[in-house]
């Protein structure tokens, strides 16, 4: 293998892997309403990609077996980083409810929730065997398994869900600290 083949290989994944990042994060751009940065992700995703396919079939070659590994490593590798560069730079909120039949020991977790710095809200709801309570948390999404964590130890039925944002309230005086 000739210095020149690995050169176009280390080109075409990093180009790759820059291309299909962008891809992710604008992708995740659309989904949080942010419009303007997903259309300037996409210019520039669509720039890098019509660069290394003109690269690879400008000439009217066809690609090598390492050419093919690095172009599909990169995509795989962008996805990767794409993701992480999602959680590291967007501030993403996540409510988490927790459903358990109301008892004392249900009582004590949004007491225990509250010790733990969360903001609760408790509502109570009726299911097929009685009175339920519908702890609301609302979080940054890194602490999530924290609430999980303490709200297994109460049993109960635990939903994720993803938000777009938040304002005011006791999380608005979380956030400012």
């Amino acid at each position: 293998m000739t210095g020149e083949m690995l050169s176009g290989a280390a080109f075409i994944f990093l180009a790759r892997c820059t291309d299909v990042t962008m891809g992710v994060f604008r992708i995740l751009m659309l989904v949080k309403g942010r419009k303007i940065v997903a259309a300037g992700l996409g210019f520039f995703e669509v720039m890098v990609y019509i660069t290394v396919m003109n690269a690879i079939l400008g000439g009217g070659r066809s690609l090598s077996f390492m050419e093919l590994v690095a172009y599909c490593g990169g995509y795989a590798a962008g996805n990767i980083l794409g993701s992480i560069l999602e959680r590291k730079l967007m501030s993403a909120f996540t409510m988490v409810e927790v459903i358990t039949e109301k008892n004392e020991n249900a009582s004590r977790l949004g007491e225990r929730l509250r010790d733990a710095g969360f903001g609760v809200t408790v509502l109570t709801g009726e299911g097929r065997n009685g009175l339920h309570l519908v702890f609301k948390i609302i979080c940054n999404r890194n602490k999530t398994n924290r609430v999980s964590e303490i709200a297994s130890h109460y049993g109960g039925f635990i939903i994720h869900t993803d938000i777009k944002g938040v304002s005011g309230g006791y999380f608005g005086t979380m956030v400012r600290k």
